[in-house]
């Protein structure tokens, strides 16, 4: 039985799961399931709603996704060096930390309680102002201190001047060069000489083009600086590795800090997602105790357009600990039984639920049957898979659980499965537990009439509508309604009749117009019939009946364009067609091509055999042999193309 399947409440972890930022707040949502100690589910449910109060107050708070701090944090223990990347991500992470901090302070002004969860948040003041100062855009800034800042100085100074070195040589031997700028090649600056003029330049050829006309070029003047560049870069980096060893050293410090933020902040990410999903649904608050009784005012399920739900009112445990629902098909029994279920199983897994007003007992275990479980894989058949799912609950249910059964008893023969059902509520009632279930068997309405501490109750139907309205009235038993509904619908008298006398021995007040028992008259008093059709067979044509009897079996023919002489050896069909033996072969012809040359009437007797004409001597023999005795010789089908 999966409860997160039946209950919908899959779908409920879907919405709610769009709300949580971090992995481990989703991972919570993922696996939650229905609290049972009072005190951790009374808080949990005050989290939520200081969590929908502290939202609509202050807005959204300020929480963000953390995948790899964790990873960073460790890498930094491990004594290895961060990049500057890395320790940005910690910085960013401690300035988040920072105005969630500020957040929380503010709803500290509406005093709601989860404003004091800032004095577990450490925002790191120190290590967040140095990463900031230091590193900056993925790379560590220029002013991260002076002996960078005057290192990285000098260098643009020298590679400045290296580069008017270069255009310097370029302006004088302008004959010599292939391009008017200088280019990179391998981290020397060069010049592009033309291949002929290479003696001209003096200096270290560095590159060539593709084609080998042009030779890249360091300048002798500028390759005397290279030197000094390459020592000002080692500089500069010693000073870079210190920075970011030094700043690694200090987030390594303040990891235990950092690691204490980042679970307060998946804890509070977790919290608020549920408040989140409280204003999304416009849920409220339950009151949860340990009494067996449930009571929801305008209840409606949490996944149907709040607009077009119909609220429900729904009480048990205070005059009947079971509810018997009955009334006709798609008459909202199950959305009302599945809503009453699923605000429970909400409830206790600690957020709100979509009521105006909700007391709900806390449930050890919530038990379904819904929904036909037909498997065939399993051999399964709907009846079948009712009765192991309800041997399964009867073997689980306590005094403490809350059972849902839908269709009792159905799938089967009605008198058998009424008994089963009568004794399935017996058995159910004897535990102590709250059970709702929905039938169709009058019995069972009448049992629950009789029976202590079970109360009928139907879903309101509208009889001038022929629809539903969704509303529950609890006290009264429901009725089907197939009857009316077929009357309505235009159900001729004598078949009302009959379906009466089968169902109850009796015709009881079945009332329909005088002419309803005419099938035309019906017919107009409901859409739902339509008027009879009959089969309308189609009518040969004159054209088609002149065409077989313009040409006979054995008239002789002409056929055109050739004028050859021919034999009909069948009549035309209706296209038009005829097959005619020539001399040498049949062939098949349009009737337009061939004319009448002397009738079969003047050329043979009335009785002539045309199969001696048009036949084989072996099929003519066989024949004989059929009409004589049994035979396993087979006539061949001549036919020439």
């Amino acid at each position: 039985m999966n409860l997160n399947s039946i209950l919908e409440f899959d779908q409920i972890r879907k919405k709610w799961s769009t709300h949580a930022l971090t992995k481990s707040a989703a991972e919570q949502i993922d696996t939650i399931t229905y609290e049972l100690d009072e005190s951790t589910l009374q808080k949990h449910l005050l989290d939520t709603t200081h969590a929908r109060d502290m939202i609509r107050s202050c807005g959204m708070p300020p929480l963000v996704s953390m995948e790899q701090a964790e990873e960073i944090l460790g890498r930094a223990v491990k004594e290895g060096c961060l990049t500057p990347d890395q320790l940005e991500t910690i910085g960013q992470l401690l300035t988040a930390v920072r105005r969630l901090i500020d957040y929380l302070n503010k709803g500290k002004a509406y005093n709601n309680p989860l404003s004091w969860y800032e004095q577990n948040l450490d925002a790191c003041n120190v290590l967040r102002d140095e990463i900031a100062l230091q590193i900056r855009s993925g790379q560590v800034d220029d002013h991260a201190s002076k002996q960078l800042s005057r290192v990285r100085a000098e260098l643009v100074r020298v590679k400045e001047k290296m580069i008017q070195k270069a255009e310097q040589v370029m302006r004088t031997q302008k004959e010599c060069m292939a391009d008017q700028f200088y280019t990179m090649r391998g981290g020397h600056i060069c010049i592009p000489v033309k291949k002929d003029y290479k003696w001209k330049v003096k200096g270290s050829v560095i590159d060539q083009s593709s084609k080998g006309s042009t030779l890249f070029i360091e300048p002798a003047a500028v390759g005397n600086m290279q030197e000094s560049t390459q020592a000002l870069e080692l500089e500069e980096m010693r000073e870079v590795s210190r920075i970011l060893y030094t700043l690694t050293a200090m987030v390594a410090d303040d990891a235990p800090v950092i690691l204490k933020n980042i679970r307060m902040m998946e804890k509070l990410d977790f919290i608020f997602s549920k408040g989140k999903l409280s204003l999304e649904m416009n849920a409220s608050e339950p009151q949860i105790h340990t009494d067996r009784k449930i009571r929801l005012k305008n209840a409606r399920h949490p996944l149907m357009d709040q607009a077009a739900c119909i609220p429900l009112q729904f009480e048990i445990g205070e005059s009947a600990d079971g509810i018997i629902i009955t009334g006709p098909n798609t008459g909202g029994k199950t959305v009302a039984m599945k809503t009453i279920a699923l605000n429970c199983y909400m409830a206790q897994c600690g957020l709100h639920v979509t009521c105006e007003e909700a007391d709900i007992c806390m449930n050890s275990s919530i038990l379904c049957d819904i929904g036909d479980g037909q498997n065939l894989t399993e051999n399964l058949s709907t009846f079948s898979a009712h009765i192991k799912n309800i041997l399964e609950i009867i073997g689980q249910v306590t005094p403490e659980s809350l059972v849902v059964m839908d269709e009792l008893g159905s799938g089967t023969d009605p008198a058998e499965g009424m008994g089963i059902a009568v004794s399935i509520l017996e058995e159910l009632r004897r535990s102590g537990c709250l059970f709702l279930v929905t039938t169709h068997y009058p019995e069972v309405k009448e049992y629950a009439d009789r029976a202590e501490r079970i109360q009928n109750a139907r879903m309101e139907f509208d009889r001038r509508t022929l629809q539903p309205t969704y509303r529950m009235i609890i006290g009264e038993a429901g009725e089907s309604c197939a009857f009316y509904i077929a009357q309505k619908l235009g159900m001729p008298q004598r078949m009302l009749e009959t379906a009466a006398r089968a169902a109850y021995g009796e015709v009881a007040g079945l009332t329909v117009p005088a002419d309803s028992g005419n099938q035309q008259t019906a017919a107009k008093a409901s859409p739902g019939i339509k008027e009879i059709r009959k089969i309308k067979k189609a009518k040969k044509t004159a054209h088609a009946a002149k065409l077989s009897e313009k040409f006979r079996i054995g008239d002789s023919v002409m056929v055109f364009p050739d004028k050859k002489i021919g034999i009909v050896c069948t009549p035309v069909n209706e296209k038009g067609v005829l097959q005619i033996q020539m001399p040498d072969k049949k062939i098949y012809i349009n009737q337009k091509r061939v004319k009448l040359h002397v009738a079969a009437a003047e050329l043979y007797p009335d009785d002539y055999d045309f199969s001696i004409l048009f036949d084989t001597v072996q099929n003519r023999k066989i024949r004989h042999e059929m009409s004589r005795k049994y035979t396993t010789k087979t006539i061949e089908k001549n036919v020439d193309a």
